[in-house]
């Protein structure tokens, strides 16, 4: 036995010896070389080229001491007397591929400068050994200085820039041996990420880069010149200029020419898409190239989509004129096919040559108001209210007639029937868009005039969370509808955040009569001729039953035909979306859908230079700005272009779908008995709702153009009867459904509808 010990043993130390002896030691010049990576249209054709054309080789003299002592304060302390290894971090690194886990990249300077060469080549055990021999070899064959220059120019920095030298010219525009201590610990944070440390990109970046102006120690630049006092690079008076002279922003970026007009913000969209896919593809990966991309965008509607949005900001905006309302108004929009997932056209603004970097079809910071509460309607009738258990012991599922109170100011109930209260303990009223009483209405008609006040009631009815694991469900980024928001009265009024592109996707369920699929932006994806698995379209999902979708698209029609929408019946075929206006409306939105297209638009106000969103209010001459108006004009004139030549296409005819359960404190009616909250009548609102109320209610099937009708002018109403129609649809004289009238003592809808998702005080805001 111990002769088989020692042959075994003997065997093994001789293979180790073997391939330690044979492991060749890569060049430097041979390390990452330069490649494209190529971009293709959904049709084949090739959309642009990008890749490693930015990359400089220099000598560590000619580095910067700051930047070598803030790299390795940053990634490495250790690094001037290591081995070069980390064992703890290859044998995670090698469990981690063996079974089956993500990758991780090496833990000292040495080890991450062996994986740059090797960052075109496939993850695998073998090649983490060859690795691992690499670097032990290099430790022992070359000087610390040279294995730190070859990091140092090996490295991705963003900005299309691999090397110290060619990131120094892009971030700051100079040479990489005159940076600064305070330049050199920012360059020093980019090595994490720089898609995710580029404070130029976006306002996240920033803050993960420079911290908050109340905390700006929360910042990884900050960090590292702590880092750097620790390890004596530089000293604490040093940090302390750094921190007195302001943060060193990087110059504006140089556009490439490639890259202009939507295909920066496509390239952009289809990177994210790739590594979230992949974790073991990287921005840096990306960055060195070699990567065949084949996309699902269709050139022919992204410059529909660019020339609806640039058609109608000429028509409205005037910034010579009215610079303090139409200056840094922002546009986003996405289109996703119904039951594929594709992503089909984006727009992201103006382009990166004109100084718009941040991707507006893909942003993470605008709420989406009142386009959320289809979500709300469609968990109730999914899911069911928690206020009354039906026949199987479950939330009872409601449907669109169900009649809740919409009157402006009305108090909020939870489950249990206790009043919803602000922080200071008073109770919580929610405000309408519209003054005065509007009595109990259906949710269809609820939806068609936006009323918050209905929407609020049955977001508690039926839980914020369960809205949110719908909403996931149906295409929406879990981190747009923070856990801390899904408890406040303004969650089921729009204060998630989910991007154009998330919202399209969650429409287009509806369109898909309840199938949900992944949205993806890439059919296949090529590297090095190599094919890489896991992208391209998902397997579809059922994730709302078919009548509770078709119910929801009727419901969505009717907000086009007679609501807040009505400028989207120039599409001039069957169309359904909702409009959305946040509070002080400092964003607008329309969502919406044929059977063969989803769209989202939005618009906001937002200084690229200064983050934080501006009011909407003024812009264009409009004293209040809505999702009715420009959003649902750009959305109607792509949409309009986009859908020219294909079929003109019905949505389904709806079957019936679950019981009419009315709320608290409804006036007898045929309908089904009042939910469990209500079987208090001291649930009321405290604003009386008018006794005229039930006659003004849509009934349950959804108008049709033979119902009987009034012309406008002769509409109850306290306004002129010139008053446009809600949307800002049709003028005295026009036939609108009788249901379509407002009660006598209410004030008519205004255009666009849905504005003000005002939550108790102290909660979070949009």
């Amino acid at each position: 036995m111990l002769s088989l010990f020692l042959i075994f043993f003997g065997s093994g130390v001789a293979a180790v010896g073997t391939a330690y002896a044979m492991t060749k030691v890569p060049t430097l010049k041979d390390i990452a070389p330069a490649q494209n990576n190529i971009y293709y249209w959904a049709d084949g054709s090739e959309m642009t080229r990008t890749g490693q054309t930015n990359r400089q080789v220099v000598q560590i003299g000619d580095i910067n001491k700051s930047m070598q002592d803030a790299v390795i304060a940053a990634e490495n302390q250790t690094f001037r007397t290591d081995s070069g290894i980390d064992p703890k971090g290859i044998a995670r690194a090698v469990y981690n591929m063996a079974s089956g886990q993500s990758t991780q990249g090496g833990s000292t300077i040495t080890q991450q400068y062996v994986k740059n060469a090797y960052l075109s080549q496939d993850q695998t055990v073998t090649r983490k050994l060859k690795e691992f021999f690499i670097t032990l070899k290099l430790n022992q064959q070359t000087s610390k200085d040279e294995i730190l220059a070859g990091y140092l120019n090996t490295s991705w920095f963003g900005r299309n820039s691999t090397g110290i030298q060619a990131a120094a010219h892009a971030y700051y525009g100079v040479e990489a041996k005159d940076l600064t201590p305070c330049q050199s610990a920012m360059l020093a944070g980019l090595l994490k990420g720089a898609g995710l440390y580029d404070p130029s990109i976006n306002a996240a970046n920033h803050t993960r880069m420079f911290g908050t102006q109340s905390d700006p120690s929360s910042g990884r630049w900050e960090w590292i010149l702590g880092e750097m006092v620790k390890t004596k690079a530089i000293t604490a008076d040093q940090k302390d200029q750094c921190l007195k002279a302001g943060l060193p922003e990087p110059i504006k970026q140089a556009p490439s020419s490639n890259l202009n007009g939507q295909i920066g913000y496509i390239v952009d969209t289809v990177d994210k898409y790739i590594e979230a896919k992949d974790p073991d593809i990287t921005d840096a990966k990306l960055g060195h190239g070699g990567f065949q991309i084949y996309t699902t965008l269709q050139k022919d509607k992204v410059d529909k989509l660019s020339h609806a949005v640039d058609q109608i900001s000429q028509q409205n905006l005037d910034p010579v004129k009215r610079a303090k309302y139409d200056t840094f108004v922002q546009v986003g929009a996405a289109s996703v096919v119904p039951g594929d997932g594709a992503l089909v056209a984006i727009y992201g603004g103006p382009g990166i040559e004109k100084g718009q970097y941040s991707n507006n079809a893909d942003t993470n910071g605008v709420p989406v108001g009142s386009t959320f509460k289809p979500y709300v309607l469609a968990t109730a009738m999914q899911v069911g209210v928690q206020t009354q258990t039906g026949p199987d012991g479950k939330p009872m599922r409601i449907n669109e007639d169900s009649r809740y109170n919409a009157d402006d100011l009305s108090t909020i109930r939870k489950p249990d029937g206790s009043l919803v209260t602000n922080p200071d303990g008073s109770v919580f009223k929610q405000k309408n868009d519209e003054d005065g009483p509007q009595g109990y209405v259906t949710l269809r008609k609820a939806m068609i005039n936006s009323f918050n006040v209905p929407f609020v009631q049955l977001g508690e009815d039926v839980g914020g969370p369960n809205v949110a694991k719908l909403a996931e469900a149906m295409g929406l980024n879990k981190a747009s509808m923070p856990v801390a928001n899904q408890g406040t009265a303004a969650f089921a009024i729009g204060t998630s955040t989910p991007s154009a592109i998330q919202m399209a996707s969650g429409y287009s369920v509806f369109a898909a009569r309840g199938q949900q699929t992944d949205m993806y932006a890439v059919t296949k994806l090529l590297q090095n001729g190599k094919t890489v698995a896991g992208v391209g379209k998902a397997q579809p999902k059922q994730v709302l039953d078919q009548a509770v979708a078709d119910n929801i698209t009727s419901v969505l029609q009717d907000v086009v035909q007679s609501g807040t929408g009505t400028k989207a019946k120039a599409v001039g075929r069957p169309v359904a979306g909702k409009t959305g206006t946040t509070d002080k409306g400092t964003s607008a939105w329309f969502d919406g859908y044929t059977p063969q297209l989803a769209t989202a638009v939005t618009m906001f106000r937002e200084d690229p230079n200064h983050p934080g969103l501006q009011s909407l209010s003024g812009t264009g001459g409009k004293s209040s700005f809505y999702g009715g108006d420009l959003p649902t004009e750009i959305w109607a004139a792509y949409m309009k272009d986009a859908m020219a030549g294909t079929p003109v296409k019905d949505f389904p005819t709806p079957d019936p779908v679950n019981s009419a359960v009315d709320a608290s404190g409804a006036p007898s009616t045929a309908s089904p008995s009042a939910s469990a909250s209500a079987t208090e009548t001291t649930a009321a609102p405290t604003t009386q709702a008018p006794t005229t109320a039930p006659t003004t209610d849509a009934p349950s099937s959804r108008p049709s153009s033979t119902q009987s009708c009034l012309s406008q002018g002769d509409c109850p109403t306290d306004k002129p009867s010139s008053t446009k129609s809600p949307g800002g649809g049709g003028t005295t004289g026009s036939c609108i459904p009788l249901i379509d009238c407002p009660t006598p003592s209410a004030t008519r809808t205004k255009p666009g509808g849905g504005g003000n998702t005002q939550p108790p005080t102290g909660q979070a805001t949009p």
